[in-house]
């Protein structure tokens, strides 16, 4: 007997009237022959408001007791829809992460999965009950529970189907599954029914938040079958796999963007070498994310770096820059606070020398600057102003036609709740 795993968002079990609606679609799959495994996230919005009742008590809460605290807000979900499933005459049993034995590392707060021991679920679906699974937590070597981060419920999905080697990973949420671009910024952007892990990987890690970007390494590197679909509206959704010949491969599959950048450019470096190790150095110890960078060494022989920060480590940032400045001198630093990435993605773009002058052009004709363009085998990401972000999404949409290439590739559209 085949066997699926399912997995709920927040927005998708966020009152009790959805709880019941995702208990009619985990029936649906289960009646249809298969084994189900089904993984939850906290009913939405409850995350964030454990998160708040710690802030208000602990200005910085201790870290092992937040994940004690978070980890509640899945457990609630996965004995409600187990209590409606049994309701309904389908036998259930709810699954904690410690429960399960979601093995993890124990960098609390966003820890990784280390193992998974599946023996307990695999016992009650030999038996033929529905398991029902808290998301986004584990427990670490001593038993502490741990949780995965934002998003971590798919992760758990993700890396549960990779263990019992299940025949797909289905994640429920609020979107048809993964657009041309984002349809609230795009109204013609077109729902891809397939797209590849590479491609789906670069546009989670480039801002996409269909899918969180661990999930996607695990199912890439583990090659678990994994569809994006609506938890409310009927469809075929988003396969992701690898490319194959049977596919349609289209020049560029999606443009995502970000909003909340800041760029920070350091002139007249006279010792390259030692000043990045210090900056790179001490950036990294205070645990902060770069993401564009670029190093050239000018005429003159000196350095100028720049890279691109989350717009929230600005002040952190540029305190650690004046640290590391006190041991250089004739220094200039310039700060931008407000700019946005875009990012076109596509296996095909590879064969495609024109796509780079083609960007340039568009935005250029529309009065936007490119401040740094960053290129890969599947990728361009251009760094603009962020107030011309969504027009200059909207306008290389257009330009490079992908309404027009998706609708090329829509097969027939059949029901898989």
């Amino acid at each position: 007997m085949a066997l699926m795993v399912l997995k709920f968002g927040g927005t998708s079990v966020g009152n009790l009237e959805k709880i019941k609606h995702v208990a009619e679609i985990v029936q649906s799959v289960y009646d249809a022959g298969y084994k189900v495994v089904v993984v939850v996230s906290a009913m939405c919005g409850e995350t964030d408001r454990l998160a708040s009742l710690a802030r208000n008590l602990v200005q910085i809460p201790d870290l092992r007791e937040s994940d004690v605290l978070l980890a509640a807000g899945e457990q609630v979900t996965i004995a409600l829809l187990s209590m409606i499933l049994i309701k309904n005459g389908y036998p259930a049993r709810s699954y904690t992460g410690s429960q399960v034995k979601i093995h993890t590392d124990n960098n609390h707060t966003k820890a990784r999965i280390t193992s998974i021991d599946c023996d307990n679920i695999m016992a009650d679906l030999n038996k033929g009950m529905i398991t029902v699974v808290a998301g986004f937590q584990g427990i670490d070597e001593y038993a502490n529970i741990t949780t995965l981060g934002r998003g971590g419920s798919d992760t758990t999905a993700v890396a549960l189907t990779a263990a019992l080697k299940a025949d797909e990973c289905r994640i429920y949420t609020d979107v048809k599954g993964v657009y041309t671009a984002d349809p609230r910024i795009v109204p013609e952007a077109k729902l891809l029914r397939q797209i590849s892990f590479k491609e789906m990987l670069e546009l989670s890690s480039l801002g996409a938040i269909v899918l969180q970007t661990v999930a996607m390494e695990i199912a890439s590197q583990h090659h678990v079958p994994l569809r994006i679909l609506s938890t409310f509206e009927k469809g075929m959704g988003t396969l992701i796999s690898y490319e194959d010949q049977s596919m349609n491969i289209k020049t560029i599959s999606g443009i995502t963007f970000t909003k909340d950048g800041a760029r920070i450019i350091i002139r007249g470096i006279p010792n390259g070498a030692e000043f990045m190790n210090l900056v790179l150095g001490a950036i990294g110890d205070a645990n902060i994310e770069l993401d564009m960078i670029v190093h050239n060494v000018l005429f003159d022989s000196t350095t100028e770096f720049t890279f691109t920060i989350k717009r929230t480590d600005l002040a952190k940032t540029t305190k650690v820059i004046e640290n590391v400045l006190g041991r250089f001198e004739n220094l200039e630093v310039l700060t931008l606070g407000k700019v946005g990435k875009i990012s076109l993605v596509g296996i095909g773009m590879h064969s495609h020398a024109d796509i780079t002058s083609k960007i340039f052009k568009v935005l250029t004709d529309n009065g936007v600057d490119i401040q740094l363009i960053l290129t890969s085998e599947i990728k361009v990401s251009v760094l603009i102003d962020e107030k011309y972000v969504e027009s200059s999404v909207k306008a290389l949409h257009k330009a490079f036609h992908l309404e027009d290439e998706a609708a090329s590739f829509i097969d027939e559209v059949r029901s898989v709740n």
